[in-house]
């Protein structure tokens, strides 16, 4: 009866260190970033990987984020260009937490970071987009494609922008460059009809010259024609 009773005492004993060492001590994944709270305010940053401690929860709690790169999808967004042509663009940004108690203490969560990524991105879109020709975006002219320099200057300005929400910003990329579905139609009629007077003139250049051709073939043929009836006459 006295073992029975050790053993009890002994299981609880274990069983109430076990739940003591859980909520004193916690592990930090290496994919992790961790902000321990007191009574919800912030007092500390864990950025290494490996086993903490804190005060039992509700005094000091754990909050955790993800250090990653990370990649936001934002909708599509219609822009004017400097020679005035709206297009739709349909970037993403590359982004993470660099400083876990800024980012708690300024956007929260991963909702309130995309948020403000959608903010700054689109406005610094929006302004690089505003100084240059739309052939400047879109074109088979590589020395004139100017898209990869704008779009390092967003990621340039942006990266600035979101370092007082404790973020960083590694590169933002055109997903989709296009024009509004309301502008394809006569985009694709003035296509067609410069498609169409470039065949009208070299049809025409065509004609040309084959009725020079064909006026100095019948020039030819009446020479060798009168030589070949002189030739006969004389031989008659």
């Amino acid at each position: 009866m006295k073992n029975k009773r050790m053993i009890a005492v002994s299981a609880g004993f274990l069983v109430v260190v076990f739940f003591a060492v859980n909520l004193i001590f916690f592990q930090i994944d290496q994919t992790e970033f961790a902000v321990v709270t007191q009574f919800g305010k912030p007092i500390r940053a864990i950025k290494d990987p490996g086993l903490y401690w804190k005060l039992p929860d509700p005094v000091q709690s754990v909050q955790r984020y993800d250090n990653r790169m990370m990649v936001y999808l934002p909708n599509q967004i219609e822009f004017l260009t400097r020679d005035k042509k709206n297009i739709v663009t349909e970037s993403y940004p590359v982004w993470q937490i660099e400083e876990p108690v800024l980012f708690m203490k300024t956007v929260r969560d991963a909702t309130g970071a995309r948020d403000r990524l959608t903010d700054i991105i689109s406005s610094e879109l929006g302004v690089a987009v505003g100084q240059y020709d739309l052939s400047s975006l879109v074109t088979i002219d590589e020395t004139g494609m100017k898209l990869a320099e704008m779009m390092e200057r967003v990621t340039r300005i942006a990266n600035e922008k979101v370092k007082v929400y404790g973020m960083a910003v590694a590169d933002v990329r055109v997903k989709v460059l296009n024009f509004p579905e309301k502008n394809k139609l006569s985009v694709f009629q003035r296509m067609r009809a410069e498609r169409e007077r470039i065949a009208k003139k070299y049809r025409s250049e065509g004609e040309e010259e084959a009725a020079k051709i064909r006026a100095e073939t019948d020039k030819e043929r009446a020479i060798i024609l009168a030589e070949a009836y002189k030739e006969a006459e004389g031989l008659r």
